[in-house]
């Protein structure tokens, strides 16, 4: 656990990560830039990246031979290899181990029974490979208010923290910020052929689609004003911006598309409770 300070660098006790993989990996790297003591963990994956592997040398404790209970595990594992990494997860689990998953789909009562100790679940997304990532966390009522402060700590090592008291809305949460970063590389990689339609070459199309997403967003992020006010704000009453926003804003068109993918992506959470 930590102290008040909520520093990764008063952790005590052994810190096991079960899956180092794009976002185990982006945790892993965001703990170790805040403080933690590299020889405090230990990392659980058969399948280790190189640049997971150069971490051997200052501490990290690669795959050991011999589990026993840790003081925290964070699982970040792919949803569908839970099951099966399940013995594994236990040997590192006791009653007083502080458990975080990060896992879609998979409930807490899920962890509870699989896996044992006091369970957090949270989503994190994609840009917490860049420190800009967003984490909804939710945590069962064994949890203390010292390992909340524990897996808040761990999981703002990325960037920033919400925390929810009901469990049931993580699944829209997956839906919206979880699987949300594909949206909007969907949206660049569309208004790049949208461009390219239009008659642009394709180079200069797909630097202008995604100079003016990243932008976009990067100006969301700063401003302190809301979305739809920025988008008034670019639009002149009968200009080319009106006119496209007259067909994205119509009958079928963004609202509702959206609406209808995030209530797939919350379906599908849903089902992957269920497997």
């Amino acid at each position: 656990m930590i102290a008040s300070s909520n520093s990764l660098a008063d952790l005590t006790g052994d810190l096991v990560l079960a899956g180092a993989g794009k976002m185990g990996g982006a945790m892993l790297t965001g703990w170790l830039a805040q403080g933690l003591d590299p020889k405090r963990v230990i990392v659980i994956d058969p399948y280790l990246s190189g640049d997971i592997r150069t971490l051997e040398p200052k501490g990290v404790r690669l795959n050991p031979p011999l589990p026993e209970p840790a003081s925290t595990l964070v699982v970040a594992l792919k949803p569908q290899m839970f099951h099966e990494a399940a013995a594994t997860l236990k040997d590192y689990s006791s009653s007083q181990t502080l458990v975080v998953s990060i896992m879609a789909g998979i409930t807490i009562a899920s962890l509870e029974n699989v896996v044992g100790g006091s369970v957090v679940r949270a989503m994190p997304n994609t840009p917490a490979a860049i420190g800009r990532g967003i984490t909804v966390a939710v945590a069962a009522k064994t949890v203390s208010a010292d390992q909340r402060a524990t897996a808040d700590a761990l999981l703002r090592a990325t960037g920033s923290v919400e925390w929810v008291d009901d469990e049931a809305l993580m699944d829209a949460v997956t839906a919206v910020s979880g699987s949300g970063p594909a949206y909007v590389f969907l949206l660049a990689e569309e208004l790049a052929k949208a461009g390219i339609a239009a008659g642009l070459p394709p180079h200069l199309a797909t630097r202008l689609a995604r100079e003016t997403v990243s932008g976009s967003g990067e100006l969301l992020h700063r401003s302190e004003l809301e979305s739809a006010v920025l988008r008034q704000n670019v639009t002149s009453p009968g200009g080319t911006t009106a006119a496209a926003l007259n067909v994205l804003m119509g009958e079928g068109g963004l609202q509702t598309l959206m609406t209808k993918a995030v209530a797939a992506a919350t379906a599908r959470s849903k089902e992957l409770a269920k497997n």
